[in-house]
């Protein structure tokens, strides 16, 4: 799976500890995610999508063959 969650970070303009308190999770839960070491639950997934305002396919697609 692939993100822009660094990308709507800095458009945003929040660092990675921001988004996590505003999500709670960690600040390496994050780099996880953008490094795409770590697949976030649905749960997750629609927390950013309510701080991004956008929809999760938004800023997560399928790569192909997934």
């Amino acid at each position: 799976m692939k993100n822009t969650l660094k990308v709507e970070r800095a458009i945003n303009s929040l660092t990675q500890e921001q988004l996590a308190k505003k999500i709670g999770v960690s600040r390496q839960t994050i780099n996880s995610i953008e490094t795409n070491r770590y697949v976030p639950s649905t749960l997750l997934a629609l927390k950013l999508s309510k701080i991004f305002n956008k929809p999760v396919n938004d800023f997560f697609t399928l790569e192909e063959g997934e």
